[in-house]
């Protein structure tokens, strides 16, 4: 399949296995739409298989906002005159595409070029790794406008990520946090200088990129399914699929480097 969206842009590089998803609206602070929000889900599905790609950066466009979520004007306005079955719609597609990327095999780096609120900020949480600028306060506003902070996947994945405590807080009050304090809670992975969060965020593909697509697809699927589970059923599942990559050659590889003293090359 060629990906080819028209309301964000795409880019394969070829030479190093990744891929780049940027939303494309800087003068609406990157704010979704319906068609976005259909678009990026595609778009991962799509992904899960693509030929050629081994990681992703998901970013935005200008430098004041990675994504702001919902767009005021094309979504917000048009929900007050749906029915309850056209509201429902809408929620079931909002969480098809967090779906979409978690079950994406390809590691997903995002690169939080400013502002992160609202559905922006639960996409942020259904990414694997989050490089953050120091200006990316992020915020979960949900109950800010009436509704409730459980949207998108959020009140099951941001508890995985920063506690039980500290979700609550960050869903109930809808409060803007500054990037140092999502790092020190463990919502951002690193931040760094607002000129250099892509090229960091693109490194981190990269590496990603160079590692073991299989042991790596194998890790992010258990992080998901394990989620469910009891230490027991964990381990019985982890046994197996440890035991599967054994079997794959790069396990083998990784023995050869080591022996002749080299860097291993994963397939």
């Amino acid at each position: 399949m060629t990906i080819q969206p028209d309301s964000f842009l795409y880019q394969h590089d070829a030479d190093t296995n990744v891929a780049t998803v940027t939303l494309n609206r800087p003068d609406r602070l990157n704010a979704l739409t319906f068609e976005v929000y259909d678009e990026l889900r595609q778009t991962f599905e799509a992904l899960d298989t693509e030929p050629g790609v081994r990681a992703i950066v998901l970013t935005g466009s200008g430098e004041r906002a990675f994504c702001t979520g919902g767009d005021v004007n094309d979504i917000i306005g048009e929900l007050h005159d749906r029915d309850y079955q056209g509201l429902l719609d809408f929620t079931r597609r909002t969480g098809a595409l967090i779906l979409s990327m978690l079950r994406c095999r390809r590691p997903i780096v995002a690169a939080l070029n400013g502002q992160v609120a609202g559905a922006g900020a639960v996409i942020t949480a259904a990414c694997d790794i989050r490089i953050a600028a120091e200006d990316a306060r992020i915020a979960y506003l949900f109950t800010k406008v009436g509704l409730s902070g459980a949207d998108m996947g959020a009140s099951w994945l941001l508890p995985r990520i920063v506690g039980l405590g500290r979700a609550a807080e960050l869903l109930m009050t809808g409060d803007f946090i500054d990037a140092a304090e999502a790092h020190r809670i463990g919502l951002y992975n690193r931040v760094v200088p607002k000129t250099e969060v892509r090229q960091e965020a693109r490194e981190w593909a990269e590496r990603l990129a160079r590692g073991p697509s299989f042991g790596l697809e194998v890790t992010k699927k258990m992080l998901l399914r394990e989620a469910s589970m009891d230490l027991e059923s964990a381990l019985a599942a982890e046994v197996e699929i440890q035991a599967a990559c054994m079997g794959d050659p790069n396990f083998r590889e990784s023995f050869d480097a080591f022996v002749a003293k080299r860097k291993p090359e994963f397939r």
